[in-house]
Order: structure tokens, then sequence, then C-alpha cells
């Protein structure tokens, strides 16, 4: 029973990798009581942070509190393992790297709180109206991955690594990557363009004639995210954006309706005068339509067509979304059948007149009498031949 306890006291004692099952449990203990204390830590900070900043109308530090809370969960966890580090009796090669560890943790919890305040701070060059939504969408990116890419190095350094021969070594691989993605650096060259142009922005519609309609959700380093009218989505690469007329419907500063409606011939002048003011009217009453100051809206007989006597109508509304454009149209549509009908016209559709040349009725009449006296003197022919 003596020898037992005694390997099991040397197997307490030795653990594992020379540290005893007690400093195991002690230092599982801490790692455990810092996760709890991960969101009582939090809580309290934001708290703490939060009275600061409510004295401000802005609300860029609210975000900027919100982006932060992840970040600030890590220290707790960083503190229990310094206490860990601490604790264990560690030696040599170990203590080392449980030392680097330590670092690599306080520098990462650093520049992840860094990179989660990036997006706060390009939110309010936004508000201000110093950038548009997309040169902050790349700016944004941007400077999260330098943030990163610096974070990286200087955990790599931590740990010994050396980053010079790492980076010549990049940059070999970059060059020959260039050389087989040429695609890759149009569609970045041509997002840049893009957005130095502000041909559009997040939320704007855009057409380009005969191949996409939708709404931009996202211009990214490659591609551009547009929705479509079925709900669909579609990445276009920016450089076919960049090299094809694209017409951006969010820059419009007001919607125009011009349709010709087509009347029948036998409308009188008097009915035209009638329907066209009475449309003109309507339109320049109506809360749904605008004036614009360029153009004025009107109603107006425009041509004498092959079918049809054609009036013109033009009329603006605000640049308003597609369900309320249709809305309005139809409205529109609704008022010109009634004004026309109420006028005693109606709409013309194509047609073709045949007109038939009429003959005589005696000559036609002769013509079957004496077609019957043929079939009748042939009738009577056959017999006689047949006799023979």
């Amino acid at each position: 029973m003596e020898g037992f306890l005694q390997i099991f006291t040397n197997v307490w004692e030795e653990g594992f990798l020379g540290i005893g099952i007690t400093e195991i449990i002690v230092s599982m203990l801490i790692f455990i009581a810092g996760a709890i204390s991960r969101a009582f830590f939090v809580g309290r900070v934001l708290k703490w942070l939060e009275k600061l900043t409510a004295h401000t109308d802005s609300e860029v530090d609210d975000v900027l509190l919100e982006s932060l809370k992840k970040p600030l969960g890590y220290i707790p966890m960083t503190v229990a393992l310094y206490f860990i580090t601490v604790y264990l009796p560690l030696s040599g090669m170990a203590d080392t790297f449980a030392t680097n560890l330590v670092k690599a943790m306080i520098a990462f919890t650093i520049f992840s709180a860094l990179a989660n305040s990036i997006a706060p701070i390009f939110q309010a060059f936004t508000s201000s109206a110093v950038l548009t939504r997309s040169m902050t969408m790349w700016l944004e990116r941007a400077a999260r991955i330098i943030i990163w890419i610096i974070g990286l190095g200087i955990i790599l350094d931590i740990f010994g690594i050396q980053i010079g021969p790492l980076v010549a070594g990049l940059g070999l691989f970059s060059v020959a990557v260039a050389l087989g993605a040429q695609d890759l650096f149009k569609n970045l060259i041509s997002g840049l363009l893009i957005i130095g142009e502000n041909r559009f922005q997040p939320g704007d519609r855009i057409e380009v004639p005969g191949s996409l309609h939708g709404m931009v959700e996202d211009i990214g380093f490659r591609s551009t995210l547009v929705r479509m009218f079925d709900t669909a989505p579609m990445l276009v690469p920016n450089k076919d954006l960049s090299d094809v007329k694209v017409i951006n419907h969010g820059n419009m500063e007001y919607r125009r309706i011009s349709w010709t409606l087509n009347l029948i011939y036998s409308t009188t002048q008097e009915q035209l005068a009638k329907i066209c003011g009475e449309i003109t009217n309507f339109i320049n009453t109506s809360n749904e339509f605008v004036i614009n100051p360029n153009q004025e809206s009107f109603a107006r007989t425009d041509e004498l067509a092959s079918s049809s006597i054609d009036v013109r109508v033009l009329c603006y509304t605000d640049p308003v979304g597609l369900t309320d454009f249709s809305k309005i149209k139809q409205n529109l549509i609704f008022e010109i059948i009634k004004i026309v009908r109420n006028n005693g016209s109606e709409f013309a559709y194509p047609s073709t007149s045949v007109y038939v040349e009429n003959t005589d009725p005696l000559d036609v009449a002769n013509y079957s009498t004496e077609g019957l006296k043929a079939k009748d003197i042939s009738h009577e022919a056959a017999p006689d031949k047949g006799d023979d």
C-alpha cells in the first residue's frame, strides 16, 4: 500500500512535463476565473466609458465603444495567462515561450482594438461629407489590412521569427502572382476609378443597357455586388463596370414620364383641346408631380400618324423608388383613360383598311347563267358520245 501511495505521490508531483497536477489544476482555475470575469470586466468598463460619453451629441463614440467590446474581452484572458506563466514553475524554452505568448496576446489585443476602431473613425468622415461612402469603405478596409499586417509582423518578431527574409520571399512570390493575376489588378484599378470618379455609391440604382439593372450593395476590391430586382445578387467585375456606359438612377433630380397617346381619327379638334387641357391640369394640380424649371409639363397634340392622332404627355416626379413610381404612373393612366372617354374619344390601334371594287350585279347574274348553260350543254352532249 505504501508503494502505491508513493507512486501516486510521484505522479501527482511530476504531472506533465515536470509540472505537478496541483499547478495544472490551479492554472485551469485561474483561466476559468479569467473567462468568468470577462463579461463582468467588459460590462463595468463599458458602463464607465458610457458615462463619460453620455453628454456628447455624436454617435461615433457610441459606435466606438460597441466596437471595443470584443477587444476588451481579451484583457482578462491575457491577465489570467500572465498569472499562469508566473505561477507555473517554467524554465528554459517553456518559460521563454510562455512569456512570448503573453506579449503576443497583449499585441493582439492592442491591434484588435485599433482594427475595430477604424469603422467608427471613418464613419465620422462620412457623416461630415468629407469622403463618399464607397471611399470610406475602401479606406477602412485598406487601413484594417495595414494594421493587421503590422500587428502580425510584431507578433512574429516577438517569437523571434525574422520577417526580413519572409518579406523578400513574399516579394518574389508577388511578382509571380502579378504575372498570372492581371485581371485582379485591372479590377482593383477599375474599382479605384469608379470610386474616384464617384460613378455610383452603395444604395444607388444603376443600369447597364441590355445587361443589368439593380441596386448597388457593395463596391469591393475586385467586384461590385448588385442586387437585381428579383432579389438575386450579381457580382460584377469592376473592369466590366468601368469600361461601359452606366446609367446611375440614384443621381436623378427628377423621374420623367414621356408617353404618346394614340387617339382615333374621328376625334374632333374641340375634343383634342379638352383632352389635352384636362390632362395638363391634372398634372399641374396633383401632388404626385413636380415642376421642372428646365422643362414644363404638358399634354399636346403631337403628330398625325398613319392610324391615329398622337398626343404627347410629358411630366416629372420626385426621384422616388420603383414601387412608388409605378403607383404614380398607374394613377396617371387611370386619369387619362377617364378623361379620353368622358370627352367622347377612344384610343386607336394599328389597323389596315381593305377596299374591294364592287362589280355590276347584272354582269354577275349573266355570268352565273352562262355558266349554268355551259354545264347543261356539256351534260347533254355526253350521252351522245357514249351511244357511239
